[in-house]
């Protein structure tokens, strides 16, 4: 019987962090201690750009965007906001999506499978991405079970079970 395996991924749908910005922005555009302050919320190349008046504003523009990101299953671990910055009159704040998962990275969930899962799983890094594979199904689940309990600091998918 051939190998069952499955991905470890950290991808994000483009299509959710859109609607997420759009129903942001229509907040943004309705709220009342938003009016006549100049708050915006865009997307500015690959980077998602918020723009206010004030510090505090611009930070309350980023938590009504994280709430939509929530409310759309994306995990905030794959938002990367950068610190508020004056810019002429506005104050500009820049975050952008992270994806994949980078070689040291998936090296620490490769350390993790060998050091506390079952034996006979192999993790092998394919680009920006793992592959598990055992010979046993049981075994795999064990993987994602425990790969679950762990807390990364970025957000990762099970992909390709078979």
């Amino acid at each position: 019987m051939a190998d069952s395996s499955f991905d470890i991924v950290s991808k994000v749908e483009r299509q959710e962090v859109d609607n997420a910005l759009n129903q942001a922005a229509k907040e943004i555009s309705q709220r009342y201690d938003f009016k006549g302050v100049g708050a915006s919320i865009s997307w500015s190349g690959e980077k998602i750009l918020m723009e206010a008046n004030s510090e505090d504003r611009v930070k309350a523009i980023l938590d009504v965007f994280q709430s939509k990101l929530i409310k759309r299953g994306i995990s905030l671990k794959s938002l990367d906001a950068g610190e508020p910055q004056l810019s002429g009159k506005e104050y500009k704040l820049f975050a952008s999506i992270e994806e994949g998962i980078s070689q040291e990275n998936a090296k620490k969930v490769a350390k993790i499978i060998r050091d506390e899962g079952p034996k006979g799983v192999k993790a092998q890094v394919q680009g920006d991405e793992l592959r598990v594979s055992s010979k046993s199904r049981d075994d795999l689940q064990t993987v994602i079970a425990l790969l679950k309990g762990q807390d990364f600091d970025f957000a990762v998918q099970f992909v390709n079970y078979r």
